[in-house]
């Protein structure tokens, strides 16, 4: 695995991380509600979340390996296309994070679990990772090697990120309640995850 595949994987991820889905409306809902202290406890759910679910796809990902190159490449390309999809999809969303405030009292394992559960049992996270990651992939590069580098990337990523939006959140509410806010990062993530979506085609053309 190359450098540039690593830091092109870590880009988008960072990309990919930042739009607002169910599991960053879980942690905006939560700190609008009960403030900073909900940071860490979501925090490391969201990124035990993304470890359970990435894991499982990375197995299925290696069998794929194992069986079919042709078919580890195909889909490289339908990860890519993927990107662009979702780059499109964001642009044209507007401003669409209605995270409503979780004032309900709960512990913070309570919170850690009820993270994990959204991030990981829900059905998209393990099809995103089987299309997201093969465009980052090297067939001739040590598997496990690079889903141990990949997985810790991400979830220090995905940890930051889950931490950041809670911080943010209990303390510039108003940033998280404006659509006209949401709107402009949809946007901006948007067009990144297409130049992406298109960076990645040129990297996985080139070395077939």
């Amino acid at each position: 695995m190359s450098f540039e595949s690593w830091a092109a994987f870590a880009a988008a991820s960072t990309i990919l991380l930042i739009i607002p889905g169910p599991t960053v409306l879980l942690v905006v809902s939560y700190a609008l509600g009960q403030g900073w202290r909900t940071a860490l406890p979501m925090a490391v759910g969201v990124a035990l979340g993304d470890f359970t679910a990435m894991t499982l796809s990375m197995l299925g990902l290696g069998a794929l390996l194992a069986t079919s190159a042709t078919l580890f490449t195909i889909l490289k390309w339908v990860g890519a296309a993927y990107l662009v999809y979702l780059g499109i999809k964001l642009w044209r969303a507007g401003g669409t994070l209605d995270a409503q405030p979780r004032t309900d009292a709960v512990s913070a394992a309570k919170m850690l679990g009820h993270a994990w559960l959204v991030t990981a049992l829900n059905p998209k996270s393990i099809t995103f990772f089987v299309a997201f990651l093969p465009a980052f992939l090297d067939p001739a590069g040590d598997f496990l090697t690079q889903m141990l580098v990949f997985e810790i990337t991400f979830l220090v990523l995905a940890f930051a990120n889950a931490f950041g939006y809670a911080l943010v959140a209990s303390r510039a509410r108003r940033f998280a309640s404006n659509p006209q806010a949401i709107g402009v990062v949809n946007k901006v993530g948007g067009g990144l995850l297409v130049g992406a979506g298109v960076a990645t085609v040129s990297f996985a053309g080139s070395r077939t």
